[in-house]
């Protein structure tokens, strides 16, 4: 029997239904302020809440609860605790305060923190975050929290985007009171972030311990067949995806998440899912649990999701999509252009701060999604390149074009597609095309940053997004704040103009994967950072320190904590990688080279004893094997000494460089022999499932 969606959606939540029904309603009208206007929660309504928190999640089976947290690794953390508390008389009661609801403690000094935190500094604080609904899973009660340290700076990725998300929603408020808009009282940034991944058979993936250990593959020869064939995109779905998709579907409405579209991609055994667009510190968690769940699920299916940015070489590694926009409590998109953009002025004036943050910020817009993972993909013809660019299409382009000469803007004509056959209904064409190579592309009324990595937490690309908008809205309103209301519409015309000749080049809807557009965008003067190790330095620039320091997103320490965590990973993620590649060929492939090279050996002998023949091509074959085995023992040798001097390197940004320089070009020349060597073995002497039986048998 078909499942009510209405009913289970939500239906594991603490959302607004649920505490409507629960809570008093003094308690109810306190904790919806706090929500919408970001007051402070006094602790007697947070004993309230606490109360009927645990009262529902009690109904729903939970006999623990835990403050669920974003540290620096990533990923989220959890430490459970039962709501059991012991009486004399030998029994327990089910008890939860407002003061366990509010604060937790777990060890900061064992999550990456930068130095903010030493091995004996171990106090570490969590935070109840309100404006993020409570939510039961495997019968705990988890409650989403900002993670601080003793001293309070922030050791997570919820507590900047929320700071950011505040700074935001005060520049434009600001604004929108300057243009006549005095009835709204708060903005929101609203994020839908789709999701793409990997689905292999488990048993495929235990066999590889690069998979194990670092999420792609470090050797594997190319296929017969890849992508080429363009088959699988928008194909039809595989009973055992299905399956997975439709489970997956159910949990996550389950959990009030809005999953909306599910569908095969480019790549075999590649495939996405997207949701609808919720508040950013919302779309944040959503995104953390979907892709908990994805990976839960798969294990119940006997398949592996990966969420790594190339887990496969030679076809399409996995981004995630994150459609960003601002809404007023009015319910109003601010990122709407309506029927007539260029009379827009509201639309203007937020288009342009997009325009001007993202030109002065592209560096930190860069930054934000450099990981290990996605260097791969930037730039690699399935993913938009480095260089950070805009696409507006032609009709708001335009647009601009005319405001900025002063010209009168002509709307064209919406087109009619006709398909030439009777039966099928005509419908108007969209009046721009769509861009999947620009980095940052304007989408009818919401931008989509297309330039992060699959499994990369979204909080940080709109930590940064939120809070070089808002310094856009800022220097905005100090424009404008003492222009008389007759003269506003005058004076915003001049601003929008002047900011679009300052800061229009960081315009461009051409091919971003060509040539000409890097030449062109050097000419510009466009950064153009092609590796992590090059955006990294980048966040700690004075511009961008003067930034996050303004609007109380990071204080200097935390912002220098954050980039010695990020080259520690940067380095220590190619490190795990150079590893284990070393570990394979020593113990797996060159074993399985020598193993089937002798078998020749035998077979050649053994011929030439019974038959007295030549054996011209099996001995040839012994000799390829034998020059690869040579070749590729040095080659691994020089990997190995080379992570070994990496190891001894104190400097961080150096060592990373050397990862990066060094480290790299020694795995992908190991990786291109043992590869081609790879094609020789039979199926039955390969250490490891080839990229066939992986990518083509789900």
């Amino acid at each position: 029997m078909a499942k009510n969606i209405p009913e289970i959606y939500g239906s594991l939540v603490f959302n607004d239904k649920v505490m409507k029904k629960k809570l008093p309603k003094d308690v109810y009208k306190a904790l919806r302020k706090t929500i919408e206007n970001g007051t402070h929660l006094e602790l007697d309504v947070a004993n309230s809440v606490a109360v009927a928190m645990k009262e529902w999640a009690v109904e729903q089976g939970a006999t623990h609860f835990t403050h669920w947290f974003q540290p620096m690794t990533g990923f989220t953390a959890e430490k459970h605790d039962s709501f059991i508390s012991p009486t004399p008389d030998g029994e327990v009661l089910m008890e939860f305060s407002g003061r366990e609801l509010v604060k937790g403690e777990p060890d900061a000094s064992s999550f990456p923190s930068g130095g903010l935190r030493a091995t004996f500094e171990a106090r570490g604080y969590t935070d109840w975050d309100p404006t993020s609904p409570a939510f039961v899973k495997d019968k705990t009660l988890y409650i989403p929290t900002a993670f601080c340290s003793y001293s309070g700076e922030a050791l997570d990725k919820k507590t900047p985007l929320l700071r950011s998300m505040e700074a935001l929603n005060l520049e434009a408020v600001k604004v929108l009171h300057l243009l006549g808009k005095t009835e709204v009282t708060s903005v929101s940034t609203t994020v839908g972030p789709e999701q793409e991944y990997f689905l292999i058979k488990k048993e495929d993936y235990a066999k590889r311990r690069d998979l194990i250990f670092t999420g792609r593959t470090l050797l594997g020869a190319k296929p017969p067949k890849g992508q080429e064939m363009e088959d699988h995109y928008f194909g039809s779905l595989k009973p055992r995806v299905a399956a997975f998709m439709h489970e997956l579907d159910e949990e996550l409405w389950k959990l009030g998440i809005p999953a909306k579209t599910k569908h095969n991609e480019v790549a075999p055994a590649q495939h996405e899912l997207a949701p609808v667009f919720s508040t950013a510190n919302v779309a944040v968690d959503h995104n953390q649990l979907t892709m908990e769940m994805m990976k839960r699920l798969a294990d119940k299916h006997d398949l592996v999701c990966l969420l790594h940015e190339k887990p496969f070489e030679g076809i399409n590694g996995s981004g995630k999509h994150n459609n960003w926009s601002m809404t007023t409590n009015t319910g109003e998109n601010l990122l709407a252009p309506g029927d007539t953009p260029e009379k827009n002025i509201q639309f203007l004036v937020f288009l342009v701060a997009v325009i001007k943050a993202v030109d002065e910020y592209a560096d930190l817009m860069r930054l934000s999604v450099a990981t290990p993972g996605n260097d791969h993909r930037l730039g690699a013809n399935e993913a938009p390149p480095a260089i950070v660019s805009i696409f507006l299409g032609d009709e708001l382009t335009a647009v601009l074009e005319s405001i900025e000469k002063d010209e009168f803007f002509k709307k064209p004509v919406a087109e009619q597609i006709n398909i030439n056959t009777a039966v099928l209904p005509h419908f108007s064409k969209d009046t721009t095309d769509r861009n999947r190579t620009s980095p940052f592309a304007f989408t009818g009324n919401k931008f989509e940053f297309r330039m992060l990595g699959s499994s990369l937490s979204i909080a940080g690309p709109n930590v940064v997004l939120n809070t070089a908008v808002a310094e856009s809205l800022r220097q905005f309103y100090e424009a404008l704040q003492d222009v008389s209301s007759d003269k506003m519409e005058e004076a915003v015309h001049t601003l929008v103009k002047d900011t679009l000749k300052t800061h229009k080049k960081i315009i461009f809807n051409g091919n971003g994967y060509s040539e000409e557009w890097v030449k062109e965008a050097a000419k510009r003067g466009l950064p153009n950072l092609k590796s992590t190790p090059e955006a990294l330095p980048c966040f700690i620039d004075q511009k961008n320190k003067d930034l996050f320091i303004l609007h109380h997103i990071f204080t200097e320490t935390e912002i220098t904590s954050r980039y010695e965590i990020l080259l520690e990973n940067y380095s220590k993620t190619l490190h795990i990688e150079a590893k284990t590649l070393s570990d394979m060929i020593r113990r797996d492939f060159l074993p399985a080279l020598l193993a089937y090279a002798d078998k020749v050996a035998c077979t050649v002998a053994d011929r030439k004893n019974v038959v007295n023949l030549s054996c011209t091509r099996e001995l040839a074959l012994i000799t390829k094997l034998s020059e690869g085995y040579e070749k590729i023992s040095v080659l691994e040798e020089k990997l190995e000494n080379d992570t070994a001097a990496a190891e001894s390197m104190t400097d961080p940004l150096a060592a990373s460089k050397f990862y990066h320089e060094t480290i790299l070009a020694d795995m992908d020349a190991v990786r291109s022999l043992a590869d081609a060597m790879e094609v020789l073995l039979p199926a039955d002497a390969l250490p490891y499932p080839s990229y066939s039986e992986i990518l083509f048998y789900v």
